[in-house]
């Protein structure tokens, strides 16, 4: 890969994350009967980062998860040609059942991650809403998903590579753009 361009410091995450949290309380009118489930790897701190933001919102901890898709994924055989999938499974401490839960994400690319967390909420429990929120969505949808709450949309080109970089994971926050 080559050429990185910055699209988002910390300070526009940071501004990004806000306004998806006030834009959840807003939509669910406060924080009561959610439960946000982060998608392995980078979704599940921003989860944690969004519960921080409601919590100072609207006062309450709205519970958290943890969700590996990795056994749902339609492409399991050619990620894992090499090696054995390594499962994490699910780490949820509410009830999902009649309960809003949004799913956080780093990137909405084709939809096919998202497809593959809903079948997994769906085998938990049966919430009465799945909502979708995303740190950006760089379009290219292979599938008819799109996301309830935004970062940022960033249109991109297939020969481009969105990363996004976390402290709790890559010690930094960024957003930035590559050219294969």
């Amino acid at each position: 890969m080559k050429k990185k361009t910055v699209l988002l410091d910390q300070a526009a995450m940071e501004r990004a994350l806000t306004r998806i949290a006030h834009e959840i309380v807003e939509k669910n009118k406060g924080g009561d009967h959610l439960v946000l489930v982060g998608i392995k790897t980078r979704g599940i701190p921003l989860t944690k980062r969004l519960q921080e933001k409601i919590r100072q919102i609207e006062g309450i901890t709205v519970p958290t998860g943890e969700l590996d898709i990795t056994l749902y994924r339609d492409d399991l055989e050619e990620v894992t040609a090499d090696k054995d999938p390594e499962l994490k499974g699910a780490e949820i401490d509410a009830d999902l059942k009649n309960k809003k839960v949004i799913l956080i994400d780093d990137v909405l690319y084709t939809g096919r991650t998202v497809r593959a967390a809903m079948d997994a909420v769906m085998d938990i429990d049966r919430p009465s809403q799945i909502q979708l929120g995303v740190l950006v969505d760089r379009g290219h949808r292979e599938l008819p998903i799109r996301a309830d709450y935004v970062g940022k949309n960033i249109p991109t080109s297939d020969e481009e590579v969105i990363m996004v970089q976390l402290r709790e994971v890559d010690e930094q926050d960024d957003v930035s753009i590559y050219e294969k």
